[in-house]
């Protein structure tokens, strides 16, 4: 943080106003449909917009036209009545920008990942912590309905002890934009880009981030990568044992993720839960990258908990604007974004 804006940097009240006022930084396609909905929800205002593109710019208009616009992140810093920071940039441009926001006395929200690694998003959770401010990540399928039904079914123990945690994200297409694909920028390939959202799951379902035990293979157009990578891979595979204090038996967690791969429909996404009781899933209906069914097993039984239609994409940036608006400072619950970049660190062999 330069000594410049540290001077300028306003005092920020100790509760946050009725209707908190935010900046959207990056308004791409992301960013357009997280500012939709959140405009629609009405829960906050969108004071401030700002893009390099003056393409997006416009576009972003059309959903805020009250807002100030933005051709830099400076000039955004700068505006003084704002409370907090929606991040949809590229990746690599996440940790310095959240620390330069929270430095300034913003709340954040971020579009995963919070960073490229486990150190640079410790970084990231510690400036919050030290300028005591909300910081959160869009982790949009927590919100997916049925979901934290299916995360009560499993801390209650109502499927007995977790034994397998099958987990798959396979994109049909991939990423349109350049800087995907460069590690760099990136920090990682499809593991980065889909299989932390069902990394995060697995967690914040279980509520288990220890792991042991392991094993990653990554490849990039079917050639084996050499850990640590040095490119980014387009198909996944990876085990390891999530370790719950609660149980004898550590439950056994498999995931494969791709960009690109022949599935024969648009996507595969699952995220499967069984235990000694029984079992729940939250999958994909038909190839939709957007229709969901939650569900419940018991032997050749299911139960559905959950199913289209549901508009859950922007949920997490209203729940977290709900959550500003109650109360603007530090939750430690970010801790567990560092725990998630750690195992995503195994997985890249860093």
């Amino acid at each position: 943080m330069s000594a410049v804006l540290q001077e300028t940097r306003s005092p920020r009240p100790a509760a946050a106003p009725a209707k908190p006022k935010l900046g959207f930084l990056g308004v791409g396609w992301i960013g357009r449909a997280r500012m939709q909905a959140l405009h629609e929800s009405g829960v906050a205002e969108i004071a401030a917009i700002a893009d390099s593109s003056k393409d997006a710019l416009r576009e972003a208009a059309q959903i805020a036209g009250d807002a100030d616009l933005h051709d830099s992140f400076d000039a955004l810093l700068q505006q003084e009545d704002l409370d907090g920071l929606v991040i949809a940039t590229p990746n690599g441009a996440h940790a310095a920008q959240g620390i330069a926001a929270l430095e300034r006395g913003l709340a954040v929200f971020c579009q995963k990942p919070l960073a490229r690694t486990a150190e640079e998003t410790r970084k990231v959770v510690e400036a919050g912590r030290r300028n005591d401010r909300l910081l959160g990540v869009d982790f949009s399928y927590r919100h997916v309905n049925g979901v934290p039904q299916l995360r009560e079914l499993v801390r209650a123990g109502e499927l007995g002890e977790l034994y397998a945690i099958d987990l798959t994200f396979h994109n049909a297409y991939g990423p349109d934009k350049p800087w995907f694909r460069d590690i760099a920028q990136s920090g990682g390939g499809c593991v980065m880009d889909l299989g932390i959202h069902l990394i995060d799951l697995a967690c914040w379902i279980t509520g288990c981030t220890q792991t042991n035990q392991l094993h990653a293979q990554l490849f990039a157009r079917g050639r084996a990568l050499v850990q640590p990578i040095e490119e980014v891979e387009d198909y996944a595979s990876a085990q390891w044992q999530l370790q719950d204090n609660a149980n004898e038996n550590d439950a056994s967690v498999r995931l494969t993720c791709s960009w690109n791969l022949p599935a024969g429909c648009d996507a595969v996404i699952e995220a499967a839960f069984y235990g000694t009781r029984g079992g729940a899933a939250l999958r994909n209906v038909a190839g939709s990258f957007y229709d969901f069914t939650v569900e419940r097993f018991d032997r050749t039984q299911r139960e559905c908990l959950a199913a289209p239609p549901d508009a859950w994409g922007g949920r997490a940036l209203i729940e977290w604007s709900k959550r500003l608006q109650r109360d603007p400072r530090f939750d430690e619950s970010a801790n567990e974004l560092i725990d998630v970049a750690t195992i995503l660190d195994c997985i890249y062999g860093r």
